[in-house]
């Protein structure tokens, strides 16, 4: 006859019992809003640009978001994971200051 511990440990469990399949639930990752703040002194077109190459917009769209941040004081460009949001936010403002533009990306939790 086999020892109890030396069963419970066979069966996974240490009450003796067998491990059970679960499913593991997923939850989708967490969203920030990247967001493109106005000032008195970024060009437009420059704007215009950030938005094109950073977020894949088109000309108009690009144009209409620029808009709404002159008018607005600010616009939701995209809203990303949060490794792809710091990315796009760190990528933004370095590419804005070897410009010399002041222009301000930030991040918001969604």
């Amino acid at each position: 006859m086999e020892n109890k511990k030396v069963m419970a440990i066979r069966n996974g469990k240490p009450d003796g019992g067998v491990l059970e399949k679960g499913k593991a639930k997923l939850s989708p990752p967490p969203l920030y809003k990247v967001i493109l703040i106005n000032d008195d002194f970024t060009p437009m077109d420059f704007v215009v640009a950030i938005l094109k190459n950073f977020f894949s917009m088109s000309e108009e769209r690009a144009t209409q978001v620029m808009l709404k941040i002159h008018h607005e004081g600010s616009s939701v460009c995209g809203v990303y994971p949060n490794d792809i949001a710091a990315t796009k936010v760190q990528q933004i403002n370095e590419f804005s200051r070897q410009h010399q533009h002041p222009l301000m990306c930030v991040m918001d939790k969604e």
